[in-house]
């Protein structure tokens, strides 16, 4: 069986914890940890491989995290542009076998209790070898407006529905067979082909000529050589791909469906409100937790009770009650408990004022390191910049900017134009407008350096890449 991991979606009713190039299926929240790496450790022991279907701007934060884990995937799938999940688990099963049983699973949800998920899976699994499209249905633990149900008569499913108003998620909760729908999926990789080409049609044709004209490279964790199989899909032929859910497309309008009935402590970690009643809190019922290590701090509360309070600096909350407060170093968010849901139109806000703390926080994690934003206005912008050992930049130049380094520690490798030289801590160079350049760190340690960019544009789209190790374009 293979696990089809799931990785897009930029979490929006996280923000401003989750950005679109930092998602919340990679921050780490529960004790140093990922959702997407619990999801890994989840399903390593009941799959054969994984394979992980990702934005291309994700796909090297997976990496770095399957790292940390020493865990391997067979497979990346990466799509530059979403097209919701059909499309996505369209294109994974293209690489399969037809017979090979399939485990979709979000890379964002959490579940809590192991040996019963392993049960719920292994009845899924029989259920697609008889020739099955298997959901899972989460039995509900109170009537809930933001998730769509199921309606089962034993594994026999009714109907699907909508997200309910309050009363109807009250009459589904009493009625006891209406399950929350998971968004997870078992079934075999050719049955489920098969019931998209009669249901979807025009996603089935588009589908199958992106992956047949897509690019199969072999990258492994350092960007160089032979390790994961990386099946990339051409921007334009993504594009064609008409954008649609799974439930919609096929589990929907087929009549092979089958439903597990699933008590496995599961939350789909879409709200603080769900994050809130999955921390520990003291003895007022608040919970404290560090954005940037994913574990418990230490703020003050005086008369104070059942708060979130998520954030670096010391917090002092004074005669509040049942308040989120989500503070990050560009951001601060202030709502009450159970209008989390809202947060989205915040984001939405945001967007149409062509903001970009929807999409990336002040520090930025890209494939070689990361960098921060240490100031910034229109004709300058400054930067710390760390370089992981053994990585590089990509080849590249701007129209708009000159560049000045500075190395605090370690050595940087600079290529400027035909040159190329070392520069070491307390050492500095100028990179002109237009010209050809990378930076590399080929040292032990990591490369810390500072960086002025100075220019009538400073945009991140001010870059040209002549080469790239992680054939970025």
């Amino acid at each position: 069986m293979t696990n089809i991991i799931l990785c897009g979606g930029s979490g929006t009713r996280l923000w401003p914890i989750s950005r679109t190039l930092m998602p919340k299926q990679f921050v780490k929240l529960f004790d140093a940890q990922s959702l997407f790496q619990l999801t890994v450790e989840r399903n390593q022991s009941i799959c054969d491989k994984q394979f992980i279907v990702s934005n291309t701007e994700q796909y090297f934060l997976a990496v770095d995290q399957l790292e940390e884990l020493n865990a391997t995937s067979n497979a990346f799938l990466l799509e530059p542009v979403g097209r919701n999940t059909a499309p996505a688990i369209a294109l994974a099963c293209f690489a399969f076998d037809p017979e090979e049983i399939v485990l979709v699973s979000p890379s964002d949800h959490l579940i809590k209790d192991q040996e019963s998920y392993i049960k719920v899976v292994a009845r899924a699994k029989e259920l697609a070898i008889e020739g099955d499209l298997v959901t899972f249905g989460i039995k509900p633990e109170y009537a809930e407006t933001g998730y769509g149900y199921i309606e089962a008569e034993g594994e026999n499913v009714a109907a699907f529905h909508e997200k309910p108003d309050a009363l109807r998620a009250e009459n589904y909760f009493d009625a006891g067979n209406y399950f929350w729908n998971s968004g997870m999926f078992c079934f075999k990789a050719g049955v489920f082909l098969e019931e998209l080409k009669i249901s979807a049609p025009e996603i089935y044709d588009t589908s199958l000529q992106a992956y047949m004209k897509a690019k199969n490279d072999e990258v492994n964790s350092k960007g160089r050589e032979v390790g994961y199989e990386m099946i990339r899909i051409a921007h334009e032929d993504m594009a064609a791909i008409p954008e649609d859910s799974i439930d919609y497309a096929v589990m929907e309008k087929s009549n092979k469906v089958k439903m597990v009935a699933s008590d496995i402590g599961w939350s789909d970690m879409g709200s603080f409100d769900a994050l809130y009643e999955e921390l520990p809190k003291d003895k007022d019922n608040n919970v404290s937790l560090a954005t940037k290590l994913g574990s418990m701090s230490e703020n003050i509360t005086d008369n104070a009770y059942n708060n979130l309070i998520v954030s670096d600096k010391l917090v002092a909350a004074i005669d509040v009650d049942d308040l989120l407060i989500v503070d990050t170093v560009d951001a601060l968010l202030i709502s009450k408990k159970g209008s989390s849901q809202k947060v989205k139109d915040a984001v939405k806000i945001l967007k149409e004022r062509n903001s970009e703390l929807p999409n990336i926080h002040l520090t930025a994690h890209r494939p070689w390191g990361t960098y921060t934003i240490l100031d910034e206005l229109d004709s300058y912008k400054v930067k710390r910049i760390v370089v992981k050992p053994g990585k590089r930049l990509s080849l590249q130049k701007h129209f708009h900017r000159s560049e000045h380094w500075i190395v605090v520690s370690g050595t940087a490798t600079v290529t400027r134009g035909e040159d190329e030289y070392l520069v070491r801590a307390n050492e500095s160079t100028y990179i002109p407008i237009g010209e050809i350049h990378r930076l590399e760190n080929v040292g032990k340690i990591p490369l810390v350096m500072i960086e002025a960019q100075v220019g009538e544009y400073l945009g991140e789209d001010d870059i040209v890449r002549i080469s790239d190790d992680f054939t970025r374009v």
